[in-house]
């Protein structure tokens, strides 16, 4: 996410809140907690929400936004972020939270949870609080668990629940199309079909790292797994047919990002990409959204060394 000051005043915290893909996801047994534990590669996209934060002029908090449900509601995760950040260190200032949505919702693509992030590093800067990207990530882990990675970006290993966050070396910078489709998938409800589904295959976190070292995306395909899709498809055929369009239209490698229902192809090459996406806005049905974007890695260095935390 990159800060920006709004006003000459100091009092406005502006981010933008990237979107990520999962570059492979593999699901492992269910937890006391509910959840399961998960290995998965992520990544950030050059796909943002616009997220400012002010004080506000009366006595309440307030939201802004341009999708009218995603007011100052306990399901919204960016307006969870400035209660939790209110409540755990007694801040008295009420705020106004500006939203303004780019990222899809509900699509796999972890809208809610990035803005959330954004929410918790501009409560860092407007009440001075100090607290380093390790400690925001230990606070948003309790929000969402896509939070901490929204929080670094770039492209990591995220272990646990999806809360345990290592970056890994920088995926090359690729052009991406996306293409969601009108319906929603329940997160809860993938991992309840992924738990009826039998043994399916595994992606393989080493493997795939080879692959990303080597620096031509063209050997990913066969390593990007996502156990969630083979049990998700099972409902929606959309998805796999949506895969299978990407690849014939050059894409290099394609997938189903998070529990879905994105499906995302990867591109070497620009002019093939927008291509694909020209065709894809052509051909979809009228109220899917198509876009295309690139991958990026903000915090990383030219060659893939980790920058540290600023």
């Amino acid at each position: 996410m990159e800060y920006r000051m709004s006003s000459p005043s100091g009092k406005n915290a502006y981010y933008r809140a990237k979107a990520k893909i999962n570059l492979t996801l593999e699901v492992g047994k269910a937890r006391e907690d509910g959840f399961h534990e998960v290995s998965m590669i992520m990544q950030s996209l050059r796909l943002w929400d616009d997220v400012e934060l002010s004080f506000a002029d009366g006595d309440t908090n307030t939201v802004e936004c341009n999708i009218p449900f995603l007011g100052a509601t306990p399901q919204n995760l960016a307006y969870r972020a400035v209660t939790l950040m209110q409540e755990r260190y007694s801040l008295d200032r009420p705020i106004a939270l500006m939203i303004k949505k780019k990222i899809p919702i509900a699509s796999g693509l972890a809208g809610g949870s990035t803005d959330a992030a954004a929410v918790l590093r501009g409560m860092n800067k407007l009440f001075s609080l100090r607290l380093s990207t390790e400690e925001l990530m230990k606070i948003g882990a309790e929000i969402g668990s896509d939070v901490p990675f929204c929080l670094l970006g770039g492209t990591c290993l995220a272990t646990g629940r999806g809360e345990l966050i290592e970056p890994v070396r920088a995926f090359p910078m690729t052009y991406v199309v996306l293409v969601k489709p009108d319906f929603s998938v329940s997160t809860p409800w993938a991992y309840q079909q992924f738990d009826l589904e039998g043994r399916q295959k595994k992606p393989n976190t080493a493997r795939f790292l080879a692959a990303v070292e080597s620096g031509d995306i063209r050997n990913l395909q066969k390593e990007m797994i996502n156990m969630l899709e083979k049990p998700v498809s099972r409902e929606h055929p959309e998805i796999p047919e949506l895969k299978k369009q990407l690849l014939q239209l050059g894409a290099a490698a394609a997938s189903m990002s998070g529990s879905g229902p994105t499906v995302y192809g990867l591109f070497r090459d620009e002019a093939k990409a927008k291509e694909a996406y020209l065709s894809l806005r052509g051909s979809c049905p009228r109220r899917y959204v198509v876009l295309y974007t690139n991958t990026e890695n903000p915090r990383y260095q030219q060659g893939g060394v980790w920058k540290q935390d600023a």
